[in-house]
């Protein structure tokens, strides 16, 4: 039981020097990658760079004790970064002391939510965010994050924005003033980092940009020239800090913790379970994962972190690096305690068109073109959805698209539970096999019997619809004196239901017409029982499969 809840228990006691070789690799690189990365983050999330380096700390070391995936690396990523400059940016001036202490308190409330969540076992949740609309937020996400990189880029001062038509124009209307040095160095940054990630993804192409970009300005003195710096990184262990807190920010703030701790959720799982499809010897329990992904966050909140959730390139070159266990985060971890200690110094001359750059790389090969195409040739329902989700992001911003998207998801659950398939069924010739009408024209049709196939289960959001199609195959049917429902898809049966199948007991009656039942399941028979359906209908019209029923009517018939 304990191990359930502290998965490193797991691993460890077995852990051994075969283990050790493939995490002390992984762990450096990861390592290795997240000190830009952290930084430019933690730039993109609002915050001094140094914020990015505490968010790179005890949040792993937390994932590791808590998470059940041995490769996810967990820290800042671009999109939760994003978020949490757009949500906290509302409320307090990006970079003052009042942003800081918001997002402290940001953190510490994803935190409490996951947390929450998987300790009431609430992980099924995020299966209400449809692929489509995840892929069409996410895209366009990726948009307004690089976009809002212009600035930094081009050496322009182009005000923050949340919707792209405003950042191209000001980004436009601002051109005649670009600082050429400064755009150099990033687009050199961006040749760097994508031209290495196509040697080997494990090559750490963003700290080869950045001490590039640092000996740049450092030999040539561009920060004389107006190239922007990062300047002065204080060093030294982030200290133990309790969050402001009050219920006014809280409440504020939760609609924002709200969307960054499922979006987040939704990213960290998906790579958590694709990676370990590779790794039999574990298993990915999404309720433990929120409890790790939760205490991360809240442990974070104190040790000054900003949200952080688990992220696809750095998983992903973790696991191709050989990392075993959770020790992997443990060893990234303790290299930034060292950068921390030992190296901020180093990063004065990191100019913030490199930090943009690793940003901007990062961000847009979240773009997903191949998945809109794929929906427009096989799916034009769940594209109209991915178009919808992005078009609303650009447009209206962050938290409106992600809650259209939400709005969305939640739609299409309710139009498909009440719209359920169903099909009219006739018999193969020669066969005791039963098949949809439309599919097989073959089929032989009794006029005196109808046979419906319902495929899903009976509740309050579909029983109109049922009941309708009932009707229109009597009309249809004038000779009709048998109707046979195959209940073999049909798993549940709530009030509404045991309602509406009186009612139609109760027509046929008056119609003269028998209703039969077939194939009914278990706990769809309980339910009959405790509701008198099974007295009503009669115990001889149920039967164990279709052909079984056709059988007995047919004898009746005759």
């Amino acid at each position: 039981m304990v191990k359930k809840y502290f998965p490193i228990l797991e691993w460890l006691p077995s852990y051994g020097r075969e283990e050790f070789a493939g995490d002390w690799a992984a762990g450096l690189t990861v390592g290795v990658m997240l000190i830009p990365q952290g930084m430019a983050y933690a730039m993109l999330a609002g915050l001094p760079p140094i914020y990015g380096l505490y968010a790179a700390t005890v949040p792993l070391i937390m994932y590791a004790i808590f998470g059940t995936s041995r490769q996810l690396a967990v820290g800042p990523v671009a999109l939760v970064s994003l978020l949490t400059a757009s949500g906290v940016g509302q409320f307090a001036e990006v970079g003052s002391e009042e942003f800081i202490a918001l997002t402290l308190l940001l953190s510490m409330l994803v935190g409490l939510i996951r947390f929450g969540m998987g300790l009431f076992r609430l992980g099924f949740l995020v299966n209400f965010l449809s692929h489509p609309v995840i892929s069409g937020f996410t895209s366009a996400a990726a948009l307004i994050i690089g976009l809002n990189q212009l600035k930094h880029l081009l050496g322009l001062d182009i005000p923050r924005s949340n919707q792209v038509h405003r950042i191209l124009i000001d980004a436009i209307g601002s051109l005649q003033a670009v600082h050429w040095p400064t755009l150099i160095l990033g687009l050199g940054g961006i040749l760097i980092i994508t031209q290495s990630k196509k040697l080997h993804r494990s090559i750490p192409g963003a700290l080869i940009a950045v001490v590039f970009g640092i000996l740049i300005v450092y030999g040539f003195d561009l920060h004389e020239a107006g190239v922007s710096i990062v300047g002065t990184v204080p060093s030294g262990l982030p200290g133990f800090e309790v969050p402001r807190w009050s219920w006014s920010d809280a409440k504020a703030l939760f609609p924002i913790a709200l969307t960054i701790s499922l979006i987040g959720f939704v990213e960290s799982i998906a790579i958590a379970r694709s990676i370990q499809l590779k790794h039999r010897n574990y298993e990915i329990d999404s309720n433990q994962e929120l409890i790790g992904l939760g205490m991360a966050n809240i442990a974070g909140a104190f040790f000054q972190s900003f949200p952080t959730t688990g992220g696809f390139s750095r998983s992903a070159v973790n696991d191709q690096a050989g990392a075993k266990t959770g020790m992997a985060s443990l060893i990234s971890a303790s290299l930034m305690v060292l950068t921390l200690l030992f190296l901020t110094p180093l990063f004065y001359y990191l100019p913030n068109a490199l930090l943009a750059s690793v940003i901007m790389v990062a961000v847009f090969g979240l773009i997903d073109w191949r998945e809109a195409w794929h929906l427009w040739r096989h799916d034009r329902r769940d594209f109209i959805m991915l178009t919808v989700t992005f078009v609303a992001t650009l447009a209206g911003g962050i938290q409106e698209g992600i809650l259209l998207g939400l709005v969305l998801s939640l739609g299409l659950v309710i139009y498909r539970s009440s719209d359920p398939h169903m099909a009219v069924l006739g018999r193969i010739p020669g066969t005791d096999i039963f098949r949809n009408v439309k599919r097989f024209p073959q089929v032989e049709i009794d006029e005196q019997v109808a046979i419906l196939r319902f495929d899903a289960q009976l509740f309050f959001a579909n029983i109109n619809h049922f009941r309708e199609e009932v009707d229109r195959l009597v009309r249809t049917k004038p000779q009709l004196r048998h109707f046979l429902i195959s209940a073999e898809a049909i798993n549940a049966l709530d009030s509404s239901a045991v309602h509406m199948l009186h009612q139609l007991v109760e027509d046929f009656e008056s119609q003269q017409i028998q209703l039969v039942f077939s194939a009914v399941k278990g706990p769809v028979r309980d339910v009959f029982h405790r509701n008198g359906l099974v007295e009503r209908i009669g115990a001889s019209n149920f039967f164990t499969s279709t052909a079984d029923a056709v059988g007995a009517i047919e004898k009746r018939q005759s």
